[in-house]
């Protein structure tokens, strides 16, 4: 990723965490964490990673991002000096929950819940 799309990357995270926090109005929404963003190269696209409070609330959460995208979009022309704003792709981020699996796994070799080969 190059050094602007990095850059672009940041300040999307930042503006679209405070656009879901203190505009949007949707409870679906308020309990989102934004995680990471990837911008491609030409910057017309963007994949904003994010987490749920509440897992039972992943679909939900889905949609209501969805159907918010355009007026995130809109909201972040105003606050970004780009030419374009980049399409928004919101895509649940699965890392914490694979972290949070390795570690259980984890602490039950440690416990020698799980028998390793030694």
């Amino acid at each position: 990723m190059s050094t602007k799309s990095e850059r672009i990357s940041d300040v999307l995270i930042e503006q679209i965490s405070y656009i879901l926090e203190t505009e949007v109005k949707n409870k679906d929404i308020k309990f989102v964490t934004i995680t990471d963003a990837k911008v491609t190269n030409d910057l017309s696209f963007a994949k904003i990673y994010y987490t749920v409070l509440n897992d039972d609330k992943k679909a939900e959460t889905a949609k209501a991002l969805k159907s918010a995208a355009g007026y995130i979009r809109h909201e972040l022309r105003d606050r970004m000096d780009v030419r374009q704003i980049p399409e928004l792709n919101f895509v649940y981020d699965e890392s914490i929950e694979y972290g949070q699996k390795i570690e259980k796994i984890l602490e039950e070799i440690k416990e020698g819940k799980i028998k390793t080969d030694e």
